[in-house]
């Protein structure tokens, strides 16, 4: 039986704090406007010290005159406190990117792959703006597809590079939002989780069925782990006990349905979040792997496994 015990957070201490981190305050007579929401802070989550006692986050301010943003990074002690600045944190936190050998690294890279462009064809017309496409998925949001991919790479000490999606037209991370959250390793450095959605044309642009795919460092071999979930898996980590966790809707072409919590677990993939009636963010696992504490719209949650 899953138990769920619902934390409700104050809303507007959360607004306050976040007000205060940024070094905004606002009064009720000041209007929203497009200055006031540039002179706003972006605050993005960086990870937990080595020591486990702080958290470490950056503050992005975007500046008009300078067409930037710029950024100050900060640390706040878990159990409450005040800020202070850093001037950097590399060495305060584990690389997750990095193997448990620390021999390879992960990132990742654009790769020119598909023939879009007239001169991709007729390398004679350099000077061709001409671009072909015969289906969907030419077109995101403001971006063209060009015919690059984000692919995931794998980097030694010497090095040498092994793109694991080599020849592949697919994306990791997610265009357009994706970035490192969607690669990891496996806890003994000897496989790559990653996201992806394995489709072109038409049935990419309408489908939502991502997958959770298991490449081998030893054989370069990849294994499909979430081929019988239509939907979005994504999110991937796993807990302290070794066991793989992510985030998964159930439906394809659905972006708005209910997110849960699954977790693979002595070959079965368990969903813990399955008998509660709301949709989760984003999780994490505490530090025995008995509870993972997740958030749904800006509410703390947590579910015993």
């Amino acid at each position: 039986m899953t138990l769920l015990k619902k934390k409700s957070n104050n809303m507007k201490k959360l607004a306050l704090i976040l007000i205060s981190m940024t070094g905004i305050v606002a009064t009720a007579q000041d209007l929203m406007t497009p200055e006031l929401l540039w002179k706003l802070g972006r605050i993005s989550s960086i990870g937990i010290s080595k020591d486990g006692k702080n958290i470490l986050y950056k503050v992005s301010t975007p500046s008009i005159q300078e067409n930037k943003s710029n950024t100050v990074f900060y640390s706040i002690p878990i159990t409450g406190g005040k800020p202070t600045t850093l001037k950097e944190y590399e060495n305060l936190i584990v690389d997750k990117n990095k193997s448990k050998d620390s021999n390879w690294t992960l990132s990742h890279k654009e790769v020119k792959i598909n023939k879009v462009h007239g001169k991709d064809f007729y390398p004679e017309l350099e000077k061709s703006d001409v671009q072909i496409y015969n289906g969907l998925d030419y077109r995101h949001w403001d971006t063209y597809n060009d015919g690059h991919h984000n692919h995931v790479v794998i980097t030694n000490t010497k090095g040498e590079e092994i793109d694991i999606m080599k020849d592949e037209p697919f994306d990791c991370p997610q265009k357009p939002f994706g970035g490192d959250e969607d690669y990891i390793w496996s806890p003994d450095g000897s496989k790559v989780i990653y996201v992806s959605k394995k489709k072109e044309g038409t049935a990419y642009a309408t489908s939502t069925n991502t997958d959770l795919y298991e490449f081998d460092l030893a054989t370069k071999t990849t294994k499909n782990l979430t081929r019988k979930n239509l939907g979005y898996d994504v999110a991937p980590q796993f807990s302290p006990n070794g066991d793989l966790s992510w985030l998964q809707m159930k439906r394809d072409g659905y972006e708005a349905d209910k997110n849960d919590i699954i977790v693979h677990h002595k070959g079965i993939d368990i969903n813990l979040t399955s008998n509660w009636d709301g949709t989760v963010d984003n999780f994490t696992w505490s530090k025995d792997g008995k509870k993972s504490l997740f958030f749904s719209s800006c509410r703390r949650n947590e579910t015993t496994f």
